[in-house]
């Protein structure tokens, strides 16, 4: 539960959309976005999968265009909170052998959290990255995270997730992911 390894862990980008981030605290959106980003281009240097999800599109517009830049214009439309929700996710995480995934994304307390329990219950392992994940109200990303560590989920940092996924230092990849932590 508290090991990832590149071979069966992807990560899971929640609904960094249009309509959305000008809720969040502009300094908290960018800190996030921000960390997302380098997730994103970590996972590609590993060569870990990285999927996408919107919430209803029509309401709540595209992916913003920062994060497609890095992960590209492919997404899971849902309408549900939860990712599992829609069974094209769940069935890509079975189809590419995944047994954990790593959570990033709007909002903790709601698409976050029930995406986190509904995987737990489904057997993955999960990690939350506080450091890119956020909510409207300070109050509701603390909730949001403390719910999801007592529902089992391990709540990390982005920059632990990328070491911890490499796991050794000295290969090709430490040289190109540790640029993008300096």
């Amino acid at each position: 539960m508290f090991k990832i390894s590149k071979a069966d862990t992807a990560l899971i980008v929640i609904d960094v959309q249009e309509r959305l981030t000008p809720a969040m605290d502009p300094k908290v959106y960018e800190r996030i976005r921000n960390n997302i980003i380098k997730l994103i281009k970590g996972f590609k240097i590993i060569g870990s999968p990285v999927l996408v999800t919107q919430q209803y599109t029509k309401g709540l517009g595209n992916t913003v265009s920062e994060i497609t830049a890095e992960a590209g214009n492919d997404f899971f439309e849902k309408v549900t909170f939860s990712c599992c929700g829609e069974k094209a996710f769940v069935e890509e995480l079975k189809n590419k052998g995944i047994r954990n995934v790593v959570l990033a994304g709007m909002e903790t307390h709601v698409c976050v959290l029930q995406t986190a329990v509904d995987l737990l219950e489904a057997g993955f392992g999960v990690h939350v990255v506080a450091d890119s994940v956020c909510s409207r109200a300070k109050f509701n990303w603390e909730i949001g995270l403390r719910f999801m560590e007592k529902a089992g989920a391990v709540v990390t940092i982005s920059e632990a997730v990328l070491f911890q996924l490499l796991g050794t230092a000295g290969t090709p990849e430490f040289k190109e992911v540790s640029k993008l932590i300096k």
